[in-house]
């Protein structure tokens, strides 16, 4: 018995000993960080300005198609608009995945930074904390910042 008291009393002390050290958990607003940084903003212009070709590439089929004068050019015209269209969305789609790929990829590397940094448990968005917790958000975004 004297045992099972000693290690009760061990594996107490050390529960409370790891939870002195613990700081808790931070959170950042992932949002804010993706308007306040760079890389973020370039790869959102550069999706949005494909995504404007891609309108453009329409407006231009659709006068081109108002041109035409049978029932069978108009049909070969639409069944290959439609299969250029779909290759280029297909691309946007892929370049918008490397690009949110790549930038949750640094602002993850940031936290991770951080989170060493100020000897946190555990970083999440601040969507998941109801109270409590630290905005870790500007400090993410000063390490992405100094990154370039």
């Amino acid at each position: 018995m004297k045992n099972f008291t000693k290690v009760s009393l061990l594996m107490a002390a050390l529960l409370f000993g790891a939870q002195a050290f613990a700081a808790g958990i931070g959170y950042i607003d992932y949002v804010k960080i993706q308007e306040n940084y760079p890389l973020a903003q370039s790869a959102i212009k550069e999706i949005d300005a494909k995504a404007l070709e891609i309108q453009q590439f329409m407006v231009d089929k659709e006068k081109q198609y108002k041109t035409l004068d049978t029932p069978l050019k108009k049909q070969n015209f639409e069944e290959t608009t439609a299969k250029e269209l779909q290759l280029k969305e297909d691309a946007l789609m892929k370049l918008k995945n490397q690009k949110e790929e790549l930038v949750y990829s640094k602002i993850k590397e940031a936290a991770n930074k951080v989170l060493v940094e100020q000897h946190l448990d555990a970083i999440v968005d601040f969507r998941v904390i109801f109270v409590g917790g630290v905005d870790v958000s500007d400090q993410v975004i000063q390490k992405l910042k100094a990154a370039k």
